[in-house]
């Protein structure tokens, strides 16, 4: 990443620090934590206490600043529930201090899976089934978090959720069309035919609550101690939606037997995690929900995604992202909708 010294004015934040309260004295040992987006994170010290800062990235998008406001919002509104998060402190949702919305939370106290696994966790696959399980947990009780009651009743439109998805992300990959040399949606493997199936399977009702919007192995933290979670982390999709999705994505990206679906490499070893369908066993009593139709939500997070990753190949071929990045990405999309398409055609042998 950029030199974090010139993306993050420390005399500037200190300022901002003592109008918030948040300690005296100089800012020490600051240094950047490597991170799971291109946002920026910086862990520093003040007076004996330990924060990590995020901000948009170097260049930031234009919904940046908003997606500062949005994880704000979330992080905040979890304190005191049961789901494994990373403690907010305090934001600052203008632009008027850093150039850019950010916010300070706890330090968390983990490890991410598909960087490293520790030695316990590598050497007992009873160790790595409950890493599987606790990720189960962690949506469930996001799922069960009463949205109205916390403060986000206005944080998405629940309203025709399901009902939109389809034609959503149909316009998302027909605006790729713009980016030139993108050779078009004929080389997806049945995009039309896995958008023509969700229309006609769709759910026709659903509890809303708070999803994560993009929940899988690597945008979790494990304990160092045990397979429990730490925290989930990287919540700039987070809405107001239907929860079962976050447990579809959870089984559309997940490594079945250690083989890679998206670019996210797997935990090694992978032996001892759960399959999908003891995934999806061990939600079904962590929820009042029906999940009687939960390949419906895996086949829709393989749409979706696969949509999204399909964008950064639609740049690269126009020559506005890296090649490499954009061919590893086409290739997760490719493997999302191969899967979707064998679990439209064979449901029994889904979960």
């Amino acid at each position: 990443m950029n030199d974090w010294t010139d993306l993050i004015d420390l005399d500037a934040l200190t300022a901002w620090m003592d109008s918030q309260g948040l300690g005296q004295g100089p800012i020490t040992d600051a240094g950047p934590l490597s991170g799971g987006t291109q946002n920026i994170l910086l862990k520093f010290e003040r007076e004996g206490r330990t924060y990590v800062l995020r901000r948009p990235p170097p260049h930031p998008r234009p919904n940046s600043n908003d997606t500062m406001r949005r994880e704000m919002r979330v992080l905040s509104a979890l304190a005191g529930s049961g789901v494994p998060h990373p403690g907010f402190i305090a934001g600052c949702p203008t632009e008027d201090e850093l150039g850019v919305a950010f916010y300070l939370m706890e330090p968390v106290s983990g490890f991410n899976a598909t960087v490293h696994m520790p030695d316990l966790h590598a050497g007992d696959p009873t160790v790595r089934r409950r890493m599987g399980l606790s990720m189960v947990e962690g949506i469930a009780a996001l799922g069960a978090v009463d949205h109205e009651a916390v403060g986000l009743g206005d944080f998405g439109r629940p309203e025709n959720y399901l009902e939109r998805q389809v034609s959503r992300w149909q316009s998302q990959l027909k605006s790729y069309d713009e980016f030139a040399g993108w050779p078009g949606p004929g080389q997806i493997p049945g995009v039309e035919e896995v958008g023509r199936w969700l229309e006609a399977n769709r759910p026709s009702t659903f509890q809303p609550g708070v999803i994560h919007g993009d929940f899988h192995i690597a945008n979790v933290m494990f304990r160092y101690d045990s397979g429990d979670l730490a925290a989930i982390v990287d919540w700039e999709l987070s809405t107001i939606g239907d929860p079962l999705l976050d447990l579809g994505w959870l089984l559309a990206t997940w490594p079945e037997g250690g083989k890679r679906v998206i670019s996210s490499r797997p935990p090694e070893p992978w032996a001892g995690f759960p399959t999908r369908s003891e995934l999806v066993a061990h939600y079904r009593p962590r929820t009042c929900r029906d999940l009687s139709h939960i390949e419906w939500y895996a086949v829709l997070a393989c749409y979706k995604l696969g949509i999204i990753l399909e964008g950064t190949y639609a740049r690269a071929c126009a020559g506005k992202a890296p090649v490499e990045t954009g061919d590893k990405l086409h290739r997760s999309t490719m493997n999302l909708f191969e899967q979707a398409l064998r679990w439209i055609h064979r449901p029994q042998d889904a979960f």
